[in-house]
């Protein structure tokens, strides 16, 4: 029986290669089960992991600021054919130790472009999502006036511009009050004006907008990293993935979603794991985590053992 363990991150608690590892070994308890590991992203964290486990490219650095100007060290991926590839959480990430989304600046992202730049890309990748701003690339574009390069902007959410605080911003420290400044700020940056109601306008707190008023291309960026992973669910009995939270932004754009939607299409049976669930999948058995964090690989091996033996029968 093949199984396929191809999980996204539990943000803070656990890589997109740990959950998958955690997967793989319960499952590995049972004789019979051929288990693949294929880690999963959508754009947001874990997306230049899963890109560099699947295909290599040559890792890179640059100092930057995070989203409240502390120096920080980012990470990119630099890929044979001269491709960049750059994931805006490695300069801005959502910091649990300090929410403040109407502080949090995407200038340390801005910087990040500018020191890949002088590699001379051929092509720039930019993974949105993740991050602890919300708003609208005022920052990023306080040192980045044009991309270096050609990009693709892969947006871990569809959601357009106006949704970007209203969905999105409570996870980030907003309160009521916050959410109805920062969808105001985000509406009154005229550089945004033409991009409001583009699918993943939203995205990294309206980074989606910025981009595409940079000129990038705007795609969706679980479908983007499956393909350049190589997912193809066919062939395989069952396939695992799951991620910190699953609820109703599971299926709309993120990692999870898409994979269990090409499941779906294929007829392939899939099972989706959450740390917490909310709502389910739909087409997917959903499983849901003990919530203790210092459990979680415990709890992944546990579920792989127990998935595995209902396979085997």
């Amino acid at each position: 029986m093949r199984v396929l363990a191809c999980p996204a991150s539990l943000k803070g608690v656990l890589t997109a290669g740990g959950a998958a590892a955690a997967l793989a070994a319960g499952l590995r308890r049972v004789p019979g089960i051929d288990v693949q590991e294929l880690p999963v992203a959508d754009g947001g964290e874990g997306t230049l992991e899963a890109l560099a486990q699947a295909g290599g490219g040559v890792w890179r650095d640059a100092d930057v600021h995070d989203a409240f100007g502390r120096p920080r060290r980012a990470r990119w991926l630099q890929l044979e054919d001269g491709t960049a590839v750059v994931e805006a959480a490695e300069a801005i990430p959502l910091d649990p130790e300090r929410l403040d989304p109407l502080l949090a600046s995407s200038r340390g992202l801005g910087e990040l472009l500018v020191a890949v730049e002088r590699s001379r890309p051929r092509e720039l990748v930019v993974g949105l999502g993740g991050t602890a701003n919300v708003d609208g690339g005022a920052g990023l574009r306080e040192v980045l006036d044009a991309l270096p390069a050609p990009t693709r902007a892969a947006c871990d959410v569809r959601s357009p511009l106006v949704d970007a605080a209203r969905l999105f911003a409570a996870q980030k420290g907003a309160s009521p009050a916050d959410v109805t400044e920062l969808e105001a700020r985000l509406l009154a940056l005229p550089e945004l004006v033409a991009y409001r109601s583009l699918p993943g306008a939203g995205a990294a707190g309206g980074l989606g907008a910025a981009f595409a008023a940079l000129g990038a291309e705007l795609v969706p960026g679980a479908a983007l990293v499956l393909d350049e992973i190589g997912f193809e669910p066919a062939g395989f009995d069952l396939v695992v993935t799951g991620e910190g939270a699953v609820d109703r932004t599971t299926g709309e754009g993120k990692a999870v979603g898409e994979v269990a939607r090409r499941c779906r299409a294929l007829g392939v049976r899939c099972a989706v794991f959450g740390g917490r669930v909310v709502e389910p999948v739909e087409g997917a058995e959903t499983y849901e985590l003990s919530g203790d964090p210092a459990r979680t690989a415990t709890d992944l091996e546990e579920l792989g053992e127990r998935l595995a033996r209902r396979l085997a029968g």
